[in-house]
């Protein structure tokens, strides 16, 4: 596998992380964190204009036909500055269900409109006893003439309270825990039915918690089979989790970076911190992990694409495990080696890590990963 960057993707990323270094400092975060939608609309527009939002989607969509790498590069930049925007939830999720799974019609209406900033998506699957499974669904889609009737409940759906439209799995047949019987629907998060309660999560990010009731929509609003969407799910998580591991790769770099930092100004006892050797040694151990998790990622980014379902989720299993192993371990040292002000809401390290502690859990935590992981053979298999 070449590892290097094209000049393309070169240029993105210089792009990218420009864009986010001069427009997204720790206190103009706060400033948006403040903001009645916790996230920038101003951001958002510069997103669409320097082509992030169209970055996965074909060039007849008004895409730009960008993969996995050209994907991972933004979310590592995104996850180095800390943004708040809803680019995992749009782009990456709700067009990964459009890219994959969608109608040529639903691609050309919905696809533009999220590529141009006007659409936003979010992703509702998590409900109260599912926890990580992604086939324990209780909400059904019931069959009402050429419609369905969608009711139940999601949780902790990310920027479910802005979304224009929402990616819901539900169940068409068969008992809340098999894998056929789960449809995907795209819902518009206005319908009548549907019910948003929006609020701030642990590291910022907005959630909510949604209800549907008979919520009627189309047969077209299905994405992909209604009786079997259990692996058009499954692919898309994948891909989702390799953003994600991306993402923490760019948190725990931040933080290992502000640590370094650290180490070399804060003095004690006249001399500054770093030169004392057991805290060199914690700051190589942060290091260590944080290139662990890159290299997986790296890994999982090229695999994600693949038509080999059980070789992709190996190596999304594997990525989900490191990074959730070791950004406990980076952010741990991160704020043991600050000391009192890494715990304030002030300093950014305390912030950083909260974001990377949402990476582990999203999707499955990393005992959840390493388990199936093994249940499965191994990254390589028996």
């Amino acid at each position: 596998m070449d590892f290097d960057l094209t000049d393309e993707q070169s240029i993105l990323k210089d792009s990218v992380e420009r864009l986010l270094t001069e427009n997204y400092g720790f206190e103009q975060r706060k400033k948006i964190l403040a903001s009645p939608e916790g996230w920038s609309g101003e951001m958002w527009r510069r997103y669409a204009e320097l082509g992030l939002l169209a970055l996965p989607f074909a060039e007849e969509h008004g895409g730009v036909g960008g993969g996995p790498v050209e994907s991972m590069i933004v979310m590592e930049a995104m996850g180095r500055a800390l943004a708040l925007e809803p680019f995992f939830s749009t782009v990456v999720l709700g067009g990964g269900f459009l890219r994959l799974g969608g109608t040529s019609e639903q691609q050309a209406e919905i696809i533009p409109a999220i590529a141009e900033g006007s659409r936003k998506l979010a992703f509702a699957q998590v409900e109260r006893q599912s926890r990580f499974d992604l086939n324990h669904v209780e909400t059904t889609a019931r069959k009402d003439g050429g419609d369905y009737l969608i009711s139940g409940a999601k949780g902790v759906v990310l920027h479910g309270d802005t979304a224009d439209q929402l990616v819901v799995t539900a169940r068409t047949a068969g008992g809340a825990r098999d894998a056929k019987g789960v449809g995907v629907f795209v819902v518009d998060a206005n319908a009548a039915g549907v019910t948003r309660r929006g609020y701030a999560m642990q590291d910022g990010l907005r959630g909510a918690e949604i209800s549907f009731d008979k919520v009627r929509v189309p047969a077209s609003a299905v994405l992909g089979d209604p009786g079997d969407g259990l692996p058009l799910v499954e692919r898309v998580v994948d891909q989702a989790i390799a953003a994600l591991a991306a993402e923490g790769v760019g948190v725990m770099s931040a933080m290992q970076a502000l640590t370094v930092e650290y180490l070399k100004v804060r003095k004690q006892f006249g001399v500054p911190i770093g030169q004392f050797q057991v805290l060199q040694h914690r700051a190589v151990d942060m290091y260590v992990a944080l290139e662990q998790a890159r290299s997986i990622t790296l890994y999982a980014t090229m695999m994600s694409d693949s038509d080999d379902a059980t070789e992709r989720s190996r190596a999304a299993h594997a990525a989900k495990a490191e990074i959730g192993r070791g950004g406990r371990s980076v952010g741990e040292g991160a704020i043991q080696l600050h000391g009192g002000v890494g715990m304030t809401m002030e300093y950014a390290v305390g912030h950083y890590f909260k974001r990377m502690t949402m990476i582990d859990l999203m999707f499955g935590d990393s005992e959840h990963h390493l388990r199936a992981l093994a249940e499965s053979g191994g990254l390589f298999g028996d």
